[in-house]
Formats: structure tokens, sequence, C-alpha cells
């Protein structure tokens, strides 16, 4: 709640008009505290607001999939944060990662994908990659993306899945301890043998962090430091371009 605190404190300072803006775009409110102090380290020269709509996961859920009605929902939130100001857009929830690609072709903002640089980074760094989920529809499409990457890249990789479906209904019901330990349980024992871990969800972050330090005896890529990272990139790159106008 501070950091939140923090950050509007920030935001409400800045001119509107002064620096570039990026906007996130969330499907659980557990995940603003995280990206907000990230943002606060990595974009304090930049404006920073966030959108959270939780129909968006919810529905994704009850399909199976992401909904082409879903994709198009996502496509409109774009649109709203454009015109709210937003230079960069970020969505940071997996599951909906595909309707990123849509959005990058309708608007000339950059439309940037939560996973997209976790998993660039993995198949340059791995052979045999472990990748931990706690719902399918996130699972699948982080799977997809790393065979995508690795395509791209030239490289072969072996992906390992780990599915962990107990812990979702936890840190919905608001119990993040038992989630938190039946994420660090799984993390320890299902994906022995793999060179890297890949968390595909940026609400399992903290479990690593939550970990003993050498638990885990191979690195652990997750998602939200290297995507706001990415936007950084982006927001600096609009920048400068409109400085060479």
């Amino acid at each position: 709640m501070g950091q939140m605190c923090a950050e509007w404190e920030r935001i409400r300072t800045v001119p509107i008009d002064s620096v570039p803006t990026l906007a996130l775009l969330h499907t659980s409110p557990s995940v603003v505290p995280v990206f907000a102090g990230l943002c606060q380290k990595h974009l304090a020269e930049f404006r920073v607001f966030h959108m959270v709509d939780e129909s968006l996961i919810q529905e994704t859920m009850r399909a199976g999939r992401l909904r082409r009605s879903t994709a198009r929902r996502v496509v409109d939130h774009v649109g709203s944060a454009e015109a709210a100001g937003a230079d960069a857009v970020l969505v940071t929830c997996s599951s909906i990662g595909q309707a990123t690609r849509i959005a990058q072709q309708l608007f000339d903002l950059p439309v940037l994908r939560v996973d997209d640089a976790m998993a660039e980074a993995a198949v340059s760094q791995a052979g045999v990659i472990g990748v931990a989920a706690t719902v399918r529809t996130t699972l699948d499409p982080t799977m997809a993306l790393l065979r995508e990457k690795a395509k791209q890249a030239g490289r072969e990789v072996k992906l390992i899945e780990c599915l962990c479906e107990a812990a979702f209904p936890a840190v919905l019901a608001g119990d993040t301890a038992k989630h938190d330990a039946l994420v660090s349980k799984a993390l320890l024992e299902e994906l022995e043998g793999v060179d890297l871990i890949v968390l595909a969800q940026a609400s399992m972050a903290r479990v690593v962090e939550g970990l003993p330090a050498g638990a885990l005896r191979v690195p652990v890529l997750t998602s939200p430091e290297l995507a706001v990272m990415r936007a950084k990139l982006a927001l600096e790159a609009g920048s400068q371009a409109e400085a060479d106008d």
C-alpha cells in the first residue's frame, strides 16, 4: 500500500504533458504493487498509470483459451490507454498476451507483452527450460511463446512443464501463503534436471524471493522486471524519435 501511495504522489506532482507515459494493463489487482515498485525503481523519470480489469482473466479461464471477444476488449483497453495519454502500453498478464499481437498491428504506440523479454532471455541462455504456472491458460501460451522465440533465434530447446493448479484458487481466495508454499514445493521437486526455470505468471515472482538462498540451483527468470526494462527502452526510443523530429 505504501508503494502505491508513493507512486501516486510521484505521478500527482509530474506535469501530465511533460514526460512520456506508460500504461500498464493488469488482470489482477494483486500485481499492481509489484509493478508499481518496479516502475518507481526503473521509470522514475516517466509518468505511469495502471488499468485493472479482472474480467479479462476470468473470461479466459472460463473458456480455457483467449476468446476473440476478450482479445477485442484488450484492444479496446489499449485504445483507452492511448486516449488517456499513454505513449506505450505494457500488458502484464500472460494469459491474454496473444491479444498484444493484434494491438501491435492496430496502434502506432508500442504495445508490449509482459513475457516477451523473459522468453527471449530464456532461449538464449538454456537448452532445457522448466516452465512453471498455476493455470493452463497461462502455461500453454508461455510454452508457445518460448517455441516461437527459439525458432526466431535458431535455437533448439526442450521445455518441461510444471503446472501447479492447486495454487491458483488459493491466491484467488487471498491465501497468498498457501499459494507461495505450493509453488515453492513444485519448483523444488518437479523441475530437476533443467538448465533454467521460467515463471509464466508475474504473480509468481515473489515466490522465488521467499526461498532460502541456494534452494534453487539453476537461474530463475520472471517477467515483471524484464518487462519494465523493455518498456523503459520503448519510452526512451520514443523520446529520442520526438527529439530528432
